[in-house]
């Protein structure tokens, strides 16, 4: 057909790959009574247009000033109709092809308005890729944004990975490039070729992709979206403040690893036969994942993430996570990951500069990187940047279920002066450190969880002093249910780790926490941190010799059970693993043979069973008078005795005695008459302890520390006992 001298710079662009909306000259399109069909085939011979409905050959398509522009005419027809191509490759293959560039947008008008707006809750649901069916032919829908970017274009296996042959529609009012792709389907790889405004070429990973490649691979990976994950009742009753949640956290690379030969890790499947039982067994309510976002760098352990709707396809696909969490919960445990929303890698595949511009980074370094972390900080300012974050804290809870998001990293969150110096960081606008974007996001991702899942919980890692972190937004708080009490954690390993002769000048160290331990939501946590860099094992903390250290390590776990708070051990941790965790090795199950090693193991079963059956020792864990001391000042002896009362007013007594000295007929007060039983002692010979016990008590008319009754108690050697009224 004559070449229309109008659209040579059109064709110049596209031969180019560097035209900005390609769906203007491509496909069909109605030109003065008739229509006419322009494809860009680069490598085909010839092209036919054939109707679908009739299966007729319409028009042959002519070659445009010998380029792989193809175009042909067809008069007498002046209303669109479904097409596709007949494609002649040369070597005698041909090949039938629906064409892309006949298809509707796939952006409806409430999406487009929603994503300009920044109130998209769900965004997943259309940026990314999804397999779909449109006029029925099955194939891929693809968006992204990317509103800076000159062209932008779907690449992989089914194109040759040429940017010229599937260059996307750009929707101006949101930013957004999009194009539906027939003939794709799940498990097909692809990545985004943007074209930015120096004219730069880059390959981008999608940030919405549901699957990615396994690293060294860095491309996307087509999958379905999960259906929505039914709430129940019985989640959000275990997820609550009255609940006993004892949460064991692993990083599921180390913590088992496989039996067959060349397999570098457990499976979710593998580890839903293994290791879900095991946390179970052992009488914890969740288990907390360290990331399971995909991310490059297995040296990162997940929390530098290029993937953050991807599980991490080194242990399987999002179907088989999906299965992991489901047993869980078929298992009675709750499912917590681990969340990165403060910083992302500087990988080329990944966010930074995606379409040539810092579009989810900040520009200036002073607000938009962590030098220490060699990492760059999302701006939480950026609508667009905000509805991403959101969308991906919901996808969690709402397509897999989980029951709650760790949030990583917030103190580096709340504040722009986070780990800089002076002249490293830019005051806000009121002249301040605090970091008003992400306090303001934080509190709306806690605000629409709460509002849309509440059966889920949001805990901060927060190891600062800003205030009513786990308090509502309505009350001028964050908005989290939780926050980890790093506080508590430093202090008493502090005092833990000093030999015992000389606990008594850190006395505090174990009592401190106590004066505000109401202030927020708290949980305890003995995480992965305390066990990496050189810290050594929990086991390696305590001093002494072989037999009090494990001694010393019970008491401690006793007291920690005790103490208000929700508590969260890390793997290794339940059995005193000698040596530090390596992420690229196991865990030492091997000890596990060894009496002193299956003992704490033991007793980390029977603090889990004590602190379920008793709602003492977690019912009122945020209410002042679910706690009291009774002996908080025996310095000398380094000896710690209180009370955990639920809502009914029964109580446990907890004891403590941080010296490898029994202390005989030492006597506690206690609220009532009566007799007493011992439930739990960290020194019983099961666990490998010296076996110095209680059995039964009663109470006599001596009056002690402020009751008119009271106890005479053998408090054993470097241990916690634990005793309740009979009746």
């Amino acid at each position: 057909m004559p070449d229309n001298a109008t659209l040579a710079p059109a064709y110049k662009a596209l031969m180019a790959g560097d035209h900005g909306d390609p769906f203007t000259v491509l496909g069909m399109h109605k030109a003065n009574g008739s229509l006419v069909v322009r494809a860009l085939l680069p490598g085909a011979v010839s092209a036919t247009v054939i109707e679908i409905r009739s299966g007729e050959k319409i028009a042959a398509l002519g070659r445009v000033r010998n380029s792989d522009l193809f175009a042909a005419s067809i008069p007498d027809r002046d209303e669109p109709f479904p097409y596709r191509f007949l494609i002649d490759w040369g070597g005698g293959y041909e090949q039938e092809l629906e064409d892309a560039y006949r298809f509707p947008p796939i952006l409806g008008d409430m999406d487009v308005w929603l994503l300009s707006e920044g109130t998209h809750h769900r965004p997943y649901e259309k940026m990314g890729a999804h397999p779909a069916e449109i006029d029925g032919v099955s194939g891929v829908s693809f968006a992204v944004w990317a509103p800076a970017a000159r062209r932008v274009s779907v690449v992989g296996d089914f194109n040759n990975w040429d940017g010229r042959r599937n260059m996307m529609r750009f929707r101006h009012e949101c930013g957004v490039w999009e194009i539906f792709m027939p003939h794709l389907a799940a498990g097909d790889i692809y990545k985004f070729e943007v074209k930015a405004q120096n004219g730069s070429v880059i390959l981008k990973a999608d940030p919405f992709a549901f699957r990615a490649q396994l690293r060294p691979d860095t491309a996307s990976v087509v999958h379905w979206m999960p259906p929505i994950y039914p709430a129940t009742i019985e989640r959000k009753e275990a997820n609550a403040f009255f609940a006993p949640i004892s949460i064991y956290e692993a990083h599921l690379g180390s913590w088992r690893l496989p039996f067959e030969y060349g397999k570098r890790w457990l499976t979710y499947r593998d580890l839903a036969e293994q290791l879900i039982p095991y946390v179970r067994d052992l009488g914890f309510t969740h288990i907390e994942l360290m990331p399971v976002n995909e991310h490059p760098h297995d040296g990162s352990w997940g929390y530098q993430p290029t993937g953050l709707y991807a599980p991490t396809s080194r242990f399987g696909t999002p179907d088989d996570f999906l299965h992991f969490v489901k047993t869980a919960h078929e298992q009675g445990l709750g499912v917590i990951l681990d969340w990165v929303p403060a910083h992302f890698p500087v990988d080329e595949h990944g966010l930074a500069q995606f379409d040539g511009t810092h579009l989810y980074e900040h520009e200036d370094p002073r607000e938009g990187a962590h030098q220490e972390w060699g990492t760059l900080i999302y701006n939480y300012g950026r609508k667009e940047v905000r509805n991403y974050l959101v969308g991906n804290a919901l996808y969690w809870i709402e397509r897999f279920g989980v029951d709650g998001l760790r949030v990583d990293a917030v103190a580096s969150m709340l504040y722009r002066d986070y780990s800089r110096e002076p002249g490293e960081w830019i005051p806000n606008r009121y002249g301040g450190r605090e970091n008003l974007e992400s306090i303001a996001f934080l509190r709306n991702v806690n605000e629409i969880i709460g509002a849309e899942r509440p059966e889920a919980v949001t805990m901060a890692e927060e190891s600062t002093s800003f205030p009513k972190v786990s308090r509502p937004v309505w009350e001028g708080g964050l908005g989290f249910h939780y926050k980890w009490n790093l506080g508590w954690m430093n202090d008493t390993l502090e005092y833990m780790k000093q030999d015992p002769l000389n606990r008594k000048y850190h006395h505090d160290k174990m009592r401190f926490a106590l004066m505000y331990a109401f202030t927020e939501n708290f949980v305890l946590p003995l995480s992965h941190d305390e066990v990496v860099h050189c810290k050594g094992s929990m086991l390696g903390r305590m001093p002494g010799d072989e037999w009090q250290r494990f001694a010393n390590l019970r008491a401690y776990y006793g007291f920690m059970w005790g103490h208000p708070g929700k508590k969260l051990l890390f793997m290794g941790s339940e059995f005193g693993q000698y040596a530090e965790w390596d992420a690229n090795g196991t865990l030492d199950w091997n000890l596990l043979q060894y009496p002193l090693h299956s003992g704490v193991q033991r007793l980390i079963r029977d603090l889990n069973s004590v602190y379920r059956a008793f709602p003492a020792l977690h019912q009122m864990d945020f209410d002042q008078r679910g706690f009291e001391w009774i002996v908080h000042d025996d310095v000398d002896n380094s000896v710690f005795a209180f009370q955990r009362r639920d809502k009914h007013g029964n109580f446990v007594i907890v004891i403590s005695n941080f010296t490898p000295v029994t202390r005989q007929g030492y006597r506690i007060g206690v609220p009532l008459e009566g007799w007493y039983r011992e439930i739990l002692n960290t020194d019983a010979l099961i666990y490998g302890g010296s076996g110095v016990h209680n059995g039964e008590l009663e109470a006599r008319q001596i009056f002690s520390h402020g009751h008119d009754w009271s106890l005479s108690v053998a408090i054993p050697p470097l241990a916690t006992c634990m005793l309740v009224r009979k009746g």
